[in-house]
């Protein structure tokens, strides 16, 4: 006799989540086929999910608020509507809080989202917790839902994600010093989970249907940071540190960085970073980004930035051959530079790469889906431990299954 363990029952949520919402929609057979689970068990777990209010049922012809409608998702079906199933679209239950450097966004955030980054409202972030937390305490009460699961906070820098503790941040130092998750626990009296930011963007590119793949995604913005996805869960290691890409060193480069070394690759590929080599380089003080972009669409990729980008991509192409991937997704604010800088800085990365002398290497851009990534750590940390609950005490007084071995 094999005792099956309560976990299971967790680990088939999470995966029946996952392919929901990597196909958009589905019938309860859909899902039971394509994760090799019996139509029972599927059955049993989309029905406690529906009583939470995470998935809705919808008619084969009602095309779900909100989404994408894929024809090809199943062939057309005669007579009576079939009842299909999407992730909810349209009753938040979390509320996302990006903390970045200079501005801080918030919005609700439904389980059924993988689109873009689009935050109700942006704040500007002060230099220390007193003045942030009371703006977070006046944010419009149109932005909380009427059922406040938690709170979902994107944070950059070394982040103990199970402890709710910053440990370092070399742009927001004051965050070090104070307990982020109990205050933000006194002001919403719900629970909180705090999430490092790259990999909050790696898990909102893979939540909103990444194929699959495993890759490496790398940020640039006020600094910049990666993440790993490999077999559809980010890459786990042993310390609270992962992906800094940013605090690699660069020989020749005296520029001091937030994290206190001199040197690091953030400081020359960052906004900052960038505007201040454009600057170095003609002589100009004050130069915006757009000036910048500007003068990238009619002078191309110099030979300042083209030393910079070659720089960061030997950096990238180390890791992909350190960790064995070969695709890379690009976000943040190289996106909004000209073709040329993507596609020149794309270039260096695969050749840098071994894989690339035996096979290919995919460089892909896209948005910022960094809200996409809390919702799964919001169904993850709170809505599967309460649909676990849910279905435990439907199933009392059996506390337990077996099988024969």
């Amino acid at each position: 006799m094999v005792f099956i363990p309560a976990k299971m029952g967790r680990i088939n949520m999470r995966s029946l989540v996952d392919r929901l919402q990597s196909l958009g929609i589905a019938s309860r057979a859909d899902l039971a086929k394509s994760l090799g689970m019996s139509q029972p068990t599927a059955g049993k777990i989309v029905d406690a999910l529906i009583g939470l209010g995470v998935i809705d049922e919808v008619d084969l012809e009602a095309k779900p608020q909100g989404h994408a409608w894929n024809a090809d998702n199943g062939p057309a079906r005669m007579g009576r509507p079939a009842r299909m199933l999407v992730l909810n679209r349209l009753m938040p239950r979390f509320i996302g809080v990006e903390l970045g450097v200079s501005k801080t966004g918030l919005a609700p955030l439904p389980f059924g989202l993988d689109q873009p980054d689009s935050w109700a409202q942006c704040i500007n972030t002060p230099d220390n917790a007193p003045e942030w937390l009371a703006r977070l305490k006046d944010c419009p009460v149109d932005i909380l839902p009427e059922d406040l699961w938690g709170v979902l906070v994107s944070v950059p820098g070394i982040v103990d994600e199970q402890a709710g503790r910053v440990l370092f941040s070399p742009n927001l130092h004051w965050t070090e010093k104070i307990d982020l998750k109990e205050r933000l626990q006194e002001i919403w009296n719900v629970p909180v989970a705090l999430v490092q930011e790259e990999r909050a963007l790696a898990l909102g590119h893979q939540f909103a249907g990444a194929n699959g793949e495993d890759f490496l995604l790398v940020d640039v913005g006020d600094g910049v940071g990666g993440a790993v996805i490999v077999s559809g869960r980010l890459y786990a290691t042993p310390l609270s540190i992962s992906g800094e890409l940013g605090h690699t060193p660069v020989l020749g480069n005296a520029r001091r960085c937030g994290c206190g070394a001199t040197g690091c690759v953030e400081t020359l590929l960052s906004i900052r970073g960038l505007l201040q080599s454009h600057a170095q380089a003609h002589g100009v003080r004050d130069a915006g980004w757009e000036t910048l972009q500007a003068h990238i669409r009619d002078n191309g990729v110099e030979p300042w930035l083209a030393q910079t980008l070659d720089t960061a991509a030997a950096i990238v192409a180390g890791a992909l051959n350190v960790l064995g991937l070969r695709c890379v997704v690009l976000t943040g604010k190289l996106n909004e530079l000209p073709p040329s800088v993507m596609e020149y800085f794309s270039g260096r990365i695969v050749q840098g790469t071994m894989w690339a002398r035996f096979g290919q290497i995919k460089v892909e851009s896209a948005p910022r889906r960094r809200m996409a990534g809390l919702v799964a750590v919001g169904i993850e940390r709170f809505v599967l431990p309460k649909a676990a609950r849910e279905k435990k005490r439907e199933a009392e007084p059996q506390r337990a299954r077996w099988y024969s071995a």
